[in-house]
């Protein structure tokens, strides 16, 4: 009798485990491919930034820390200074630092393959910001970028239109280094909206460091080269403020329409003032906080969004204050940065 009871009890232990192991057993399978529902606190966030000397990548950093904190995580940022090698050597670093999750804003697409081949070997999962890898690879987490190719039709469309009440069908582009994906896929974009609404791209002036004093330069060679244009079309903010101060000097504003991606207290100001008329605003510091997400999720094994393509709306003094401007301008950079608009 004692060994029947006793068969009965092990019978029931082994029965009541199973059951309760509803749960461990698939986090013994996530745990497998990413950790399972390991606990983040304590974490490591690396971000690995192009260049931490634009205000942009220093707000995809803001919300990197910002969603780490929130999961209980520590971050820390690389600054590559736009230079391939330092970026390769950051990645590096960072993992033998003990980093659990990567979150990178590229120097360019092409750099990609390298840093990407090392998260990989380190098991790191790593998540791209506002710039994608080169095309075709895979081994990656995640890219959190804009809808570009989107966005270029939406902005090519507003400056062709706008230049054409203005007399003309000319326009002239301040384009992001064209070894990046998003650069290729805003002109595509732009391109394409030239062609279908009758305007003529006449110059495109890609940008070596992203500067105002650069992008005035390149807004005045412009002009100098094309009086007659009448938009100027650009790929990131200081094209936008570059343009604007090229124009005022030459008592041009409110003659040649402007156009610019991004989104800052600055080009916000200038579209308040008129100086820029149309702002194509993208979600930086949003970027940031899901390059986080979704790297802790392939740490615990949860699935991850391969691509997320995040809308860039435009906006105008029209809209600006409407509750759907200013919601996308509060995930594109945080309060400490500036104004949202005198709204």
């Amino acid at each position: 009798m004692r060994g029947i009871v006793a068969v009965v009890a092990v019978t029931l232990t082994v029965v009541l485990a199973a059951c309760g192991s509803g749960n461990s057993g698939s986090e013994s399978a996530a745990s497998s491919t990413g950790g399972g529902s390991q606990s983040l606190t304590g974490k490591k966030v690396a971000y690995l930034a192009p260049s931490l000397d634009i205000s942009y990548w220093q707000w995809v950093y803001a919300g990197v820390k910002q969603q780490a904190g929130a999961m209980g995580m520590k971050a820390v940022s690389y600054n590559a200074n736009n230079s391939p090698g330092d970026q390769l050597s950051n990645v590096n670093t960072a993992i033998n630092a003990g980093a659990d999750i990567l979150s990178i804003g590229p120097v360019s697409s092409t750099s990609t393959p390298p840093v990407l081949a090392a998260a990989e070997r380190a098991k790191v999962p790593i998540s791209f910001a506002g710039i994608g890898p080169q095309p075709g690879l895979t081994n990656y987490t995640s890219a959190i970028t804009a809808d570009n190719l989107q966005a270029g039709i939406d902005e090519g469309h507003f400056v062709c239109t706008e230049a054409k009440k203005l007399g003309g069908n000319k326009v002239g582009m301040l384009s992001l280094p064209q070894d990046r994906e998003n650069a290729q896929k805003y002109l595509k974009g732009a391109k394409q909206s030239f062609q279908q609404d009758g305007c003529e791209l006449v110059q495109v002036l890609q940008t070596h460091g992203l500067t105002v004093r650069e992008a005035v330069q390149q807004a005045n060679d412009l002009l100098t080269a094309h009086p007659d244009i009448k938009g100027i079309y650009g790929m990131y903010d200081q094209a936008g403020i570059g343009a604007a101060k090229a124009l005022s000097s030459r008592h041009l504003i409110g003659k040649v329409v402007v156009a610019t991606a991004d989104g800052s207290p600055t080009t916000v100001g200038l579209l308040e003032k008129n100086q820029i008329q149309g702002l194509m605003l993208q979600e930086a510091l949003n970027q940031g906080i899901e390059t986080v997400k979704q790297g802790a999720n392939a740490l615990q094994g949860k699935p991850v969004q391969k691509a997320i393509p995040l809308n860039e709306p435009l906006v105008t003094t029209k809209n600006l204050c409407s509750p759907e401007s200013q919601k996308v301008l509060r995930l594109t950079y945080p309060p400490s940065a500036g104004s949202y608009g005198s709204c």
